[in-house]
């Protein structure tokens, strides 16, 4: 019987290959074969929102492909990712290959090892249409938000912009907070710091806390009371008024989810969210560990889950590791087990290692420097997770003087626990007076004397701008959008241009607030938290089975279509001035700085007096900021007047230009030796650019010799007639041209046309 899989992945694809046998192929789809069509709305609003859908340019050889390999098999895996888009996927192919139902199977991998691939192939199971649902409507209504606000925004900011459903939401946050950080008026408040010496010259730093009696804490808001009370004990000694210890218990933070992951990799590891799941998807699929540690193995769980679930064979796994390496103590009387939240999809567990076997340091040597401290990363809060938690002692000592209390806390760790491994971190600045430190022996009525009193002016600080953590934690928790797309959400409104960085933050630019106001004007809904969130859990409640896609699209778009039509009747009266970025670059000619506009070629500095004024010049990105790009001077002269050559960029790629054009007009095109020589002269044979940036490669003698070639000449030789071999454009395949030939052959392993960087 011959067993056909079917994966998204080719890179996952080998990975599986390696642990089925024979019996099974395992091929690759490369994602997506169906789409909505990308020049149409496609979708028949007017006949129950259906979908047309069409195979994505590009994969009509993949597709033919595929079905040859179908009509081979007795029995077809769809064995896509183990979400909803995977489901989706799953179901596309099926039409799109024409696979028959009975012919049709759908398997899962939470993780890619070999037991667990073993094991899902044995349990396969139909394609469930309620997920596909929830994925189409997601898809169809994120299509007609796109589709139907984009024009309106054409008409009313400028062309070739785009609206979307969540992204719409996502910059409205940042851009709230932003108005919230100009509102702010900051209120001063001051601090008294007191530093104490013990009888035996031990020190201790205490703060100022409130009034002696009664134990009332006071603020102090200006400078007259802060004096006040240094005035009344700047230089006298302090007693000790009480002294009380305690415990706290600290318990371990939950396994990653999705959401939390991207929101600890960025501030741990200063990842951002596109980053860390590129990272995550790769130690999903499998990385090559070598002959030790059986090849090619899954390190962790799929990562798109929000469960806190983990299995029992994963728990039992975490124990025995825990007890080998910690001891017994540092595991709790009873096994951890973390509640999900109410609203969580439950298909995948947390996120965690698929092996407490594959140890973070003894497979460093394996992985990318990237892919270990994710994993490590990983591996760390899943073990810590199961630990037994951590214990403090605690410590708060009050002082008196003239009738004022001043307050030192901390505390020791009596035992570590699970903080031998792993702690939390938190994106919120911390305010609070216990430290670490150890504080020095003393009683219940000692007196200290005091060697300096410092008071210290303090203004209000406006709330922190989103950085990456924090707005993914912020969307988690208002249920903007699902984990799995927090990552695209962020690199949308950027490379929009309606938020950029700054520094770590996010920060909203001119067109982004402009878009803001109109939205927030006329389409209230699109851009409001609680009603993007509800459309959030009918699409979950579609994937249950409690709801219907048709009725999710009816109720969302009468409401809409009004809004729009009314948004559009008065999109001719509106003119809306749209703010142009500043840069630091100061125009030679008129002295204004100049600003930054968008041509066929990426952003460029263009002098404000245009078109009195017409300078301009080339912009490139350092950090976060858009400064002027120095040319790159050629190693040549200009062949009609002898002055230096710049780098160029055009629509056929990089060209070197005359440094004094428009004045002399003299150019040459940008090319790289391939380290071939040419058959028909025997010069270098160099890599050029056509239309649309497209790559070819000629003679470097051309067109004195006419040599050129769009598959890519290689040094090896054809078996069957000694002429050259190319390397087939867009094919792993070497193929030969010699006339009556005919040679083909796959790539296999180390081909030299396989080193060669296209």
């Amino acid at each position: 019987m011959v067993n056909l899989v079917i994966m998204e992945s080719p890179s996952k694809a080998n990975t599986v290959k390696s642990y089925l046998g024979s019996s099974y192929k395992v091929v690759a789809s490369t994602g997506h074969v169906r789409d909505l069509p990308k020049s149409t709305l496609g979708i028949d609003i007017d006949n129950d929102f259906e979908a047309h859908y069409i195979n994505i340019r590009g994969k009509g050889d993949i597709i033919k492909e595929l079905k040859k390999e179908v009509k081979k098999a007795d029995r077809v895996y769809l064995a896509t990712d183990p979400d909803r888009e995977g489901e989706a996927m799953a179901w596309h192919l099926a039409i799109a290959l024409g696979i028959s139902p009975e012919k049709t199977k759908r398997v899962t991998f939470n993780s890619i090892t070999k037991s667990v691939v073993k094991e899902s192939i044995k349990q396969p199971r139909e394609i469930d249409m309620d997920l596909v649902n929830a994925q189409q409507a997601r898809r169809i209504l994120d299509r007609i938000v796109g589709y139907k606000l984009s024009p309106y925004l054409w008409k009313t900011v400028k062309s070739g912009l785009s609206a979307g459903r969540v992204q719409s939401v996502a910059t409205k946050i940042i851009v709230d907070r932003e108005n919230e950080i100009r509102a702010f008026v900051p209120k001063e408040y001051w601090t008294i710091e007191a530093l104490l010496r013990t009888s035996e010259g031990k020190t201790v730093e205490t703060k100022f806390y409130g009034l002696e009696d009664g134990k009332v804490k006071l603020e102090l808001s200006n400078e007259a009371e802060a004096k006040k009370i240094f005035d009344a004990v700047n230089g006298k000694s302090f007693s000790v008024l009480e002294i009380k210890n305690g415990k706290r218990i600290k318990n371990p933070a939950p396994p990653f989810i999705t959401s939390t992951l991207q929101q600890e990799a960025a501030r741990k590891l200063n990842f951002q969210s596109q980053r860390t799941m590129r990272i995550a998807q790769e130690l999903y699929e499998g990385v090559n560990l070598g002959s030790e540690f059986g090849g090619v193995q899954g390190l962790i769980t799929y990562m798109r889950t929000d469960s806190l679930r983990i299995s029992d064979e994963a728990r039992d796994a975490a124990k025995e590791y825990i007890i080998e390496k910690y001891g017994d103590k540092y595991y709790p009387e009873t096994p951890r087990v973390y509640k999900s939240k109410a609203n969580a999809q439950d298909a995948h567990e947390a996120i965690r290692p698929s092996s407490t076997k594959h140890e973070p340091s003894a497979i460093k040597k394996m992985l990318t420097n990237d892919q270990y401290k994710l994993y490590k990363l990983i591996w760390d809060r899943f073990i810590a997770s199961q630990m037994e938690s951590a214990e403090l002692s605690t410590v708060q000592t009050d002082f008196g003087c003239a009738g004022y209390l001043f307050r030192t806390n901390g505390y020791t760790v009596k035992f570590p626990g699970y903080m031998a491994l792993y702690e939390e971190s938190t994106d919120e600045p911390v305010h609070s007076d216990e430290t670490n430190t150890r504080l020095p022996e003393m009683e219940e009525g000692d007196i200290l004397s005091c060697d300096n009193v410092t008071p210290n002016q303090h203004f209000t600080e406006p709330p922190a701008r989103y950085n990456e953590g924090s707005l993914v934690k912020f969307l988690e928790e208002k249920g903007i959008g699902r984990p799995s797309t927090f990552a695209t959400i962020i690199t949308i409104i950027i490379s929009r241009g309606y938020v950029k960085r700054e520094g770590k933050s996010f920060v909203p630019t001119p067109l982004g607030e402009v878009i803001t106001e109109l939205m927030c004007e006329n389409f209230p809904d699109i851009v409001d938290i609680e009603f993007t969130a509800d459309m959030e859990n009918r699409l979950d409640a579609i994937a249950s089975g409690d709801d219907t896609m048709l009725d999710m699209l009816n109720s969302f778009y009468g409401d809409f279509k009004n809004e729009l039509d009314k948004a559009l009747e008065g999109a001719a009266d509106r003119e809306i001035d749209l703010p142009e970025e500043e840069t630091d670059i100061i125009c030679e000619n008129c002295g204004k700085k100049m600003v930054v506009k968008n041509g066929r070629f990426g952003k460029f500095a263009a002098c404000p007096n245009y078109p009195i004024c017409k300078n301009t010049k080339p912009l490139t990105k350092s950090g976060d900021s858009l400064v002027e790009k120095k040319a790159e001077v050629a190693p040549m002269k200009c062949e009609l007047c002898g002055s230096d050559m710049i780098l160029r960029t055009g629509r056929y790629g990089s060209f070197y230009a005359c440094s004094r054009y428009p004045e002399c007009k003299f150019t040459k095109q940008k090319v790289r030796s391939l380290g071939v020589s040419c058959p028909l002269c025997g010069s270098d044979v160099v890599t050029k650019h056509g239309k649309n940036k497209t790559v070819f490669y000629s003679c470097s003698k051309y067109p004195e010799c006419t040599f050129s070639s769009w598959d890519m000449p290689t040094n090896e030789k054809c078996p069957t007639c000694g002429g050259m071999l190319f390397r087939k454009k867009g094919k792993n395949q070497l193929v030969c041209k010699a006339e009556g030939c005919g040679f083909k052959a796959d790539i296999q392993g180390d081909s030299a046309a396989d080193s060669i960087e296209e």
